[in-house]
């Protein structure tokens, strides 16, 4: 199942896709009808709406937090020159950070000059997990979605942790859709790719990982609950702006289009 957020009558409205008709999910939001009934083809639908354009896309769900982990693709090491992490490297971006699929980012003020790129699989937890073994890992995943974890490198490192330079408003944005696990079922074997104003940037493949999908659940799981409709962004791959040479960031008046093989492209514009 392909599972969205649209904007309607200015309100965001959660709602299935499917044979190209848009249902409305009789819930408040996509997160409130997942933590009742983690099996959506239960769901209650109403009937295709019909609509006179095409709906703008809001973050398919508003997670309750946001986890992430950094330095999981081999290509991605290679290219900072670091060494990889004996475990998953964890860190959080605040929920507010979240936006949709078409919405702008904004360059922050305070540290405009040194906003990167990092395009990534996003992970949604379906079921409470605590010390799940890695085998069954990934029976609680609900779905998956495309993530960006826009990123201002001179915060970031300045700051010796990264909670703030990946926390501004607007840096992290979710969709185009979200699509149910049982149509991804091998989510080691997906191409993603970032293009900046149609130039290809980052090309590869969640072969790369370090750490899978289902190691990284499992492995979160024993140092903290993961509830449903958590996300969980997996890494980057090689390609961020931050460690070209020369170096290279986002402007004003960019396009940011990222992509993940199943799930769909954002196509994000960069503002001031």
């Amino acid at each position: 199942m392909r599972l969205a957020t649209i904007e309607l009558d200015d309100r965001e409205l959660p709602v299935v896709l499917e044979n190209g008709a848009i249902r409305p999910v009789a819930a408040p939001s996509v997160l409130a009808a997942l933590q009742a009934n983690p099996e959506p083809r239960s769901w209650k639908l109403g009937d295709p709406l019909e609509l006179d354009a095409a709906p703008v896309l809001r973050a398919p769900l508003r997670p309750r937090k946001i986890v992430a982990i950094g330095l999981n693709y081999h290509d991605h090491i290679r290219e900072t020159g670091l060494d990889a992490p004996a475990a998953p490297l964890i860190f959080a971006k605040f929920t507010s950070c979240v936006i949709g699929a078409q919405e702008a980012i904004i360059l922050p003020a305070m540290a405009p000059e040194r906003v990167d790129w990092e395009v990534e699989l996003a992970v949604v937890v379906g079921r409470q997990m605590r010390g799940i073994a890695r085998a069954q890992a990934l029976d609680f995943v609900f779905g998956y979605t495309v993530a960006n974890d826009v990123s201002a490198r001179d915060v970031q490192f300045a700051d010796g942790q990264w909670v703030r330079g990946k926390s501004f408003d607007t840096f992290c944005p979710l969709g185009p859709e979200l699509v149910t696990g049982d149509e991804l079922p091998d989510p080691q074997a997906l191409k993603l790719s970032t293009r900046v104003n149609g130039e290809l940037v980052q090309d590869s493949s969640t072969a790369e990982m370090i750490f899978s999908v289902a190691e990284i659940l499992s492995y979160c799981s024993t140092c903290f609950t993961l509830d449903p409709g958590d996300v969980v962004l997996t890494g980057t791959p090689w390609g961020c702006g931050g460690f070209m040479e020369p170096a290279r960031a986002l402007r004003s008046g960019d396009l940011l289009e990222s992509h993940v093989q199943g799930i769909g492209t954002m196509r994000n514009p960069v503002i001031d």
